[in-house]
Order: C-alpha cells, then sequence, then structure tokens
C-alpha cells in the first residue's frame, strides 16, 4: 500500500501545471497531518528491528520526494516567467503616442549657449584635468601660499599639494605656458570647492575666457565690449555696468551685473531692491601672472562667470541645489 502511494504522490507531482498544485502536494505529503506524518506515527506500534528499516526507507523518500518537488517547481516558475514576459513583451518598433522626446540639462543648454557665442567669436574652446596642482590653480595667478584670498575658495585638496580645480583658470595657464601669443581662448568645465546653500553647490560649472596679444593691442574697451554684447545675446536688452572689484589675476578689476531680469530694474527681493544682478567677474590680466608664465611685452584681459548662475536667471529656478537632483517635475519643463 505504502509502495502504490508513493507512486501516485510521484506521479501527482510529474503531473503537476502550476506552483500553487506543486505546494498541495507539498502539504499532503509533507504537513503536520500530510502522508509521511501518518506513516512515521504508525512506527509506535513497531518493533526495534521494524522501525529501524521502516525509518531508513521514510527518509530515503522524504529526501527524493522533496526533491522531485523543488524541481517541478524550478520548471514551473521558469515557465510562468516566460510566459508573463511574453505578454508583457513590448514592440518597441511600434509607434507610441505617450512617448516623451529628451532635452539638455538646463545647465548643459546654458553652457552650451555661452561657447556658442564665444566660438562665434572666434575664440578656441579649451579643456583640462579636474584634478590639478597648487601652481596651476594657486601660484601662477597671483595667489602664493597663505594669500587672505585663498580663503575665499575653500578647496578639496589631495596629497603632495594636488587639489580639485577650484576655477578652470589652470587651463588657461596650461595654455599660457604651451603656446605663444596671441591667445583668445574660453574654457569650460566643471570645478569644485566646498559650499552648499542655496546659491552653491560642491561642484559647479564655469566658462573662463581669456584673451592676450602683444603689448598695448589690448585694452578695458575691448573687455567691455565683447562682455556687453554676450550679456545681451544671452538675457536680451538688458542693462550692463561694471563696478571696480578685486581679483588677485586681473588689475584692474571689475564686477558686472545686469539690469535685474524678473523686475526689469524696478526692484524686487530677487535683486534686493537694488534692480541689479552680478553676473560675472573680469579685468585686465595682472603683469605677475604673465611673469609667471614667462610672457613678455603682452597685455590682455579675463573674465569668469558660473553657468549655473545664468541658467537660474534664464529659466527663473529659485534654488542651485535643484539644478543637481533629478527631480523630473523640474527636468521635464525643459523638453
Amino acid at each position: 500500500m505504502w509502495v502504490s502511494l508513493l507512486r501516485e504522490w510521484y506521479d501527482a507531482i510529474k503531473e503537476a501545471q502550476n506552483v500553487e498544485r506543486v505546494e498541495e502536494i507539498r502539504i499532503a505529503v509533507f504537513g503536520k497531518k500530510g502522508v509521511l506524518a501518518v506513516e512515521f506515527a504508525k512506527m509506535k506500534s513497531a518493533s526495534d528491528e521494524e522501525k529501524s528499516k521502516i525509518a531508513q526507507d521514510l527518509n530515503t523518500h522524504k529526501s527524493a520526494l522533496m526533491n522531485e518537488l523543488t524541481q517541478r517547481k524550478i520548471v514551473l516558475q521558469t515557465l510562468e516567467l516566460e510566459a508573463n514576459m511574453r505578454a508583457e513583451a513590448i514592440d518597441v518598433s511600434m509607434y507610441s503616442s505617450r512617448s516623451e522626446s529628451g532635452a539638455l540639462h538646463p545647465v548643459m543648454e546654458t553652457m552650451d549657449r555661452i561657447v556658442e557665442y564665444f566660438s562665434s567669436m572666434n575664440f578656441a574652446v579649451k579643456t583640462g584635468t579636474m584634478v590639478e596642482d597648487d601652481f596651476n590653480n594657486f601660484e601662477a595667478l597671483n595667489l602664493p601660499k597663505y594669500h587672505p584670498a585663498r580663503d575665499m575658495q575653500d578647496t578639496f585638496y589631495f596629497k603632495d599639494e594636488m587639489l580639485l580645480r577650484t576655477h578652470t583658470s589652470p587651463v588657461q595657464i596650461r595654455t599660457m605656458m604651451s603656446t605663444k601669443p596671441p591667445i583668445r581662448m574660453i574654457a569650460p568645465g566643471a570645478v569644485f570647492r566646498r559650499d552648499y546653500d542655496i546659491t552653491h553647490t560642491p561642484m559647479f560649472h564655469q566658462v573662463e575666457g581669456l584673451l592676450v596679444d602683444a603689448q598695448g593691442k589690448v585694452s578695458f574697451a575691448n573687455l567691455k565690449f565683447i562682455l556687453e554684447d554676450f550679456l545681451k545675446y544671452m538675457f536680451g536688452d538688458v542693462d550692463v555696468r561694471f563696478r571696480p572689484s578685486f581679483f588677485p589675476f586681473t588689475e584692474p578689476s571689475a564686477e558686472v551685473d545686469i539690469s535685474c531680469v524678473f523686475c526689469k530694474g524696478k526692484g524686487c527681493r530677487v535683486c534686493s531692491k537694488t534692480g541689479w544682478l552680478e553676473v560675472l567677474g573680469c579685468g585686465i590680466v595682472d603683469p605677475n601672472v604673465f611673469e609667471a608664465v614667462k610672457y613678455e611685452n603682452v597685455s590682455g584681459y579675463a573674465f569668469g562667470l558660473g553657468v549655473e548662475r545664468f541658467a537660474m536667471l534664464i529659466h527663473h529656478i529659485g534654488d542651485l541645489r535643484s539644478l543637481f537632483e533629478g527631480d523630473i517635475k523640474l527636468l521635464e519643463q525643459f523638453q
């Protein structure tokens, strides 16, 4: 009787057509009131010699049945998965009215516009490494060790005076050290500083420009013309003003403002009721910078801007950090 019952369960396992049926068989055979439990209970009335033989036989079939159940369950689960995948398959060649087109990230779109303008004005586009040494990032830019202006840039340092560049100015230094003037270039790219608040992030993007030519061929008037034209290209009909400022690598230096794009110069919360928004810094290259790269009898101007700052003003984005959070609700607006 036991042998015939075993055959029935083996056959039932092989004939099971779904995982639910396999589970039913497992409970019927291995459950607390299952077939094996009943057979083990019968051992109480058997002699010691019979108990040993019955236990060995039951344990052998117990393992065999469990193995059969496990294998059948794996087969059925695989078949079920394949059936679901076929049922849910998508024909990617079919047209879907729900498909959405992608778009450039607002920071990259703004960067492209900036590069497009200066390329049209015959500025070469130069790139460089993000890991720099102290000389190219600071000393060659008239920022010797312990210079107080270094405090303006909270830097990520590695060993042996290596660091993550705090601006793209090292690209200008490396270009001047490997190229004879005249030079007309911009250096776009990512830079790094230890800041994080509503207007700062540890990684952001800059575009810095440099023009170098023979002594007397470059003046502040040239710089003023190119920047006014550039800012009108980016923001439309805005007023532009230059305010005296300080940068270690330029002298004289200036901050450049535009009339507020939100209130049209009337004064609002964004511009702190002044009617002006600061957008970039610039100046005539300091002679100490030319001395560091061994240039003689030359003059030049330089400028630098934060791409995120421009993107926020153009697209009316209130928090710089939102540009890097991957929020689909924000990014969908630029499709």
